[in-house]
C-alpha cells in the first residue's frame, strides 16, 4: 500500500515539476505565438505625434495609433526598460523610444517586427534630451514619462500581420548625427576606440559604462554599455572597422547602444597604423616672390613635378629669418594636396594677392610667415618625417649681397630642374634682386607683370 501512494506521489511532482519547466520563458525558447489584429491600422505617424509635445509632459486622450519597426534587443542585456522603434526598415525618418516593465521583450516584439501602438492613455515627454513615450511616475511630486507596467504592455503594443523584414542601418558618420536619427538603427564605419580604453572590457561589472568612439578625424562618439550585458567582461575590439547600434541621447550629447558584441566588427588597422604621410623628391620650391612695387603680392610657389597627386599631410615650410640658425616661422601644409605636374602658391596676404594676380592663392598664411619673406632669408621644405626635401639659400647665412638673396625681386627655380635638392645650388636658379652677388640679376621686378604664379 504504502509502495503505490509513493508512486502516485512521485507521478504528481513529476507532473508538477513539467508544468512550472514549461511556464518558463527563457532567452533560448521560441517566442509566444500572438494573434495580430487586422480589424485596426495607424491613423498618425511617428513623427506627428513627436509633434505633440510641446514644452511639457502630456496624456494623450485620443485614439492615435502609431506603427514602427522595433530596432532594439535586450536578448543579450545591453537594453533594459526599452523598446526602440523607427518608421520604416529602410531610410527612417523618425524613432521612438517607448518605456516598459517588460522582461525579455526579444520573446514578444522581435527585432524587425512590425508593431501597432495604441497611445490612448499613454504619456508623452521629454527626457535628457529625447522625446519618450509610456507610463508616468513621479518624482518629487514632478511627473515624467515612466516605464508602462507589464500587465498592460500587451493592451497597447500589439504585433501586426505583417512578416519580420531586415532592417538596413542608415549609414552615416559622427559628424552627419541628428535628432531625427534618435532611436533609429545606424552604422558608422571607420570606427574604433580611443587608444586609451583598448583592453579594457566592455563595462563595469554592474555599472553602466561609457566608452568612447573615435574616427580618423579624432571625431567622438560615446557607446553606452551595460554592466549587466551577457558580453559585459569582453575586452573592447583594438581594431578598426563599422559598428551598428541604436542612436540615443544624453542631454547635448549622443549615444549609441549596441544589441550585441557582434554588431561590432573592428577586424581592419586603426587609424594611426594606416599609412597617410608620404615623402617625395619630386615637390620642390619652383618661384619666392618680393616684388618692389607691393610686398602684399609676396608669395611662395611650391611644384610637383610627379604625375601622382601628393597629400601635404605633415610638410612644413620654414624660415630662418637673416641669419638665423634657428626657426623664426613655419607653415603646416597638413590638409593640402598637389595634384600631378601642378603649383601649390602660398600667400601671406591672400585679398592682396588675388586683387594683384586675379585669382586666389592655393593657401592663405599669416604675414611674417616664410611666404613673406623680404628677400634676404633661407627657406626649407620639410616632410612629414622631419627630412629637409628642398632649400633655398644657406641657414645662418644672411642673404643681403649674396648669391641667395631676392629682395625687392624674384627667385625662380629653371625649367631643367625636376626634382628637389635639400642642399642650395645657385645654378638651379635664376634671381632677381636690387644687391645680389654677381651672377644674379639686378634688377628689381614689380607685380604683376614680372611674376607669373600658378604657372611653371
Amino acid at each position: 500500500m504504502n509502495f503505490r501512494i509513493n508512486n502516485i506521489i512521485c507521478i504528481v511532482a513529476l507532473l508538477a515539476l513539467f508544468l512550472v519547466m514549461a511556464c518558463v520563458k527563457d532567452k533560448d525558447f521560441e517566442p509566444p505565438k500572438a494573434n495580430c489584429p487586422s480589424d485596426f491600422s495607424a491613423n498618425i505617424t511617428i513623427s506627428e505625434l513627436k509633434s505633440l509635445y510641446v514644452d511639457e509632459l502630456i496624456q494623450i486622450q485620443e485614439d492615435l495609433v502609431i506603427e514602427g519597426y522595433v530596432v532594439s534587443s535586450d536578448l543579450a542585456g545591453n537594453f533594459f526598460g526599452t523598446l526602440h522603434i523607427q518608421d520604416s526598415p529602410t531610410n527612417p525618418t523618425q524613432g521612438l523610444q517607448l518605456e516598459v516593465d517588460l522582461r525579455d521583450s526579444h520573446l514578444f516584439y522581435e527585432v524587425g517586427s512590425k508593431i501597432l501602438l495604441k497611445t490612448k492613455g499613454l504619456y508623452l515627454g521629454m527626457s535628457k534630451g529625447a522625446i519618450k513615450l509610456g507610463g508616468v511616475f513621479s518624482a518629487f511630486g514632478n511627473p515624467s514619462v515612466g516605464r508602462l507596467p507589464a500587465a498592460i504592455v500587451g493592451q497597447h503594443i500589439l504585433n501586426s500581420c505583417d512578416p519580420l523584414l531586415p532592417l538596413e542601418p542608415t549609414r552615416t558618420s559622427i559628424n552627419e548625427l541628428d535628432d531625427s536619427m534618435i532611436s533609429t538603427l545606424v552604422q558608422l564605419n571607420n570606427i574604433e576606440i580611443i587608444l586609451e580604453e583598448v583592453g579594457q572590457t566592455f563595462a563595469l561589472k554592474e555599472e553602466e559604462t561609457i566608452r568612447t568612439l573615435t574616427n580618423c578625424e579624432d571625431l567622438e562618439l560615446e557607446l553606452l554599455n551595460s554592466g549587466y550585458s551577457d558580453f559585459q567582461a569582453n575586452i573592447l575590439p583594438e581594431g578598426n572597422g563599422t559598428i551598428t547600434g541604436v542612436l540615443i541621447k544624453d542631454n547635448k550629447d549622443y549615444q549609441l547602444v549596441i544589441r550585441d558584441s557582434s554588431d561590432m566588427d573592428f577586424t581592419a588597422m586603426r587609424c594611426e597604423d594606416l599609412v597617410d604621410e608620404f615623402t617625395s623628391t619630386k615637390i620642390f620650391i619652383s618661384e619666392l616672390a618680393d616684388p618692389d612695387n607691393n610686398a602684399g603680392a609676396r608669395f611662395v610657389e611650391l611644384y610637383n613635378s610627379d604625375s601622382e597627386l601628393l597629400d601635404l599631410k605633415g610638410w612644413t615650410i620654414r624660415r630662418y629669418t637673416n641669419a638665423n640658425t634657428e626657426v623664426s616661422s613655419s607653415i603646416d601644409l597638413s590638409g593640402f594636396v598637389v595634384e600631378g605636374n601642378s603649383t601649390f602658391v602660398v600667400s601671406p596676404n591672400a585679398l592682396e594677392f588675388e586683387l594683384i594676380y586675379g585669382f586666389p592663392p592655393d593657401h592663405g598664411v599669416s604675414t611674417n610667415s616664410p611666404a613673406d619673406s623680404n628677400g634676404d632669408d633661407n627657406l626649407q621644405l620639410v616632410d612629414p618625417f622631419g627630412n629637409v626635401i628642398d632649400s633655398f639659400g644657406v641657414v645662418g647665412e644672411d642673404g643681403s649681397g649674396t648669391n641667395h638673396e631676392f629682395e625687392d625681386g624674384r627667385a625662380f627655380r629653371n625649367e631643367n630642374v625636376t626634382e628637389a635638392n635639400p642642399v642650395f645650388s645657385f645654378i638651379e636658379w635664376t634671381i632677381f634682386n636690387d644687391s645680389g652677388e654677381a651672377g644674379t640679376i639686378n634688377r628689381p621686378q614689380n607685380a604683376p607683370e614680372d611674376f607669373n604664379p600658378g604657372i611653371r
